[in-house]
C-alpha cells in the first residue's frame, strides 16, 4: 500500500480494509488478463480445449466481482469514508465492473475458437493476431497504471485506445472485402467480426480503467474529454 497513491489512516483495521480489497482487485485483474491471453491463444492456435478451458472459468471473474463489490460496501457502511478514500472506493466498484465485462468480452472470442474452420480460412482466425496483441499490451498497460494508481501513466494509456479503434477499422474493411470475395465464408466472417468487436470493447473498458484511476488520483472526471484536454 506504500507503494500506491493512498494515504495511511489513523485506523489500522481501515487500512487493512483497503489493502485486502486492492488486493483482490489485483487478482481479479490478473486473471482477467490470462483470460484474454489464453483466448487469443486459442485462437491463434485452434486450441478448442484451452478455448473451453477459458469458458470453464468465467464463473471465477464473477465470483471475484461479487465479492469485492460486497467489501466495498461493507466499507463504505463501516468506515463512511470521505474524499479521497470514497473516490478510491469508487474507482474500485467501477473498475470491477469493467473488469468482468472484459472477461465476458474474453469469453466471446473463445468462443470462436471452438468452431469449425477449413484450412484455407485459417487466414481469417490470423487476422485478430495483430489486434489482439495490441489490446492485450493495453489491458497489461491499464493494469499497471492501477497498481501504481498512476495517473499521468494512465492518461498515457488512455491515448492507446484511438490506436486500437485504427487497428479495428482496417480489420473490419479487410474482413468485408473477405466475404465479398468468398460469399460462403460469410458464417465464419461473422464469427471473426464478432471477435474483434469484443477486443475493440477490451479497449473500451481499459480506456474506462484509465479514467478511474485519474478520478481516484485527481478528483476529476474525464469522460468525454480528449486526451489533450487531459
Amino acid at each position: 500500500m506504500d507503494n500506491l497513491n493512498i494515504g495511511r489512516h489513523i485506523s489500522g483495521q481501515f487500512n487493512e480494509d483497503l489493502e485486502r480489497v486492492i488486493n483482490h482487485v489485483m487478482q481479479m485483474g490478473g486473471l482477467v488478463q490470462k483470460q484474454v491471453t489464453d483466448s487469443l491463444q486459442a485462437v491463434s492456435e485452434a486450441d478448442e480445449d484451452l478455448a473451453k478451458q477459458v469458458l470453464a472459468n468465467d464463473y471465477q471473474i464473477n465470483n471475484f466481482e461479487v465479492s469485492i463489490d460486497d467489501e466495498c460496501t461493507r466499507i463504505i457502511a463501516k468506515r463512511q469514508p470521505a474524499a479521497g478514500d470514497l473516490r478510491l472506493i469508487l474507482a474500485i466498484i467501477k473498475t470491477i465492473a469493467d473488469l468482468e465485462r472484459i472477461g465476458d468480452e474474453a469469453e466471446k472470442i473463445a468462443e470462436v475458437a471452438t468452431e469449425s474452420f477449413s484450412k484455407s480460412q485459417q487466414d481469417l482466425l490470423n487476422s485478430l493476431e495483430n489486434l489482439g496483441n495490441r489490446v492485450a499490451s493495453f489491458l497489461q498497460a491499464t493494469l499497471d497504471c492501477f497498481t501504481r494508481m498512476d495517473a499521468e501513466a494512465a492518461i498515457e494509456a488512455h491515448k492507446m485506445d484511438s490506436k486500437i479503434d485504427k487497428e479495428y477499422e482496417a480489420l473490419m474493411r479487410q474482413l468485408m472485402t473477405y466475404m465479398m470475395e468468398d460469399p460462403r465464408s460469410i458464417p465464419q466472417v461473422m464469427s471473426v467480426i464478432w471477435s474483434a468487436r469484443a477486443l475493440e470493447r477490451i479497449g473500451d473498458r481499459c480506456q474506462n480503467i484509465c479514467e478511474y484511476i485519474i478520478y481516484f488520483v485527481k478528483g476529476k472526471v474525464v469522460r468525454h474529454t480528449s486526451p489533450e484536454d487531459m
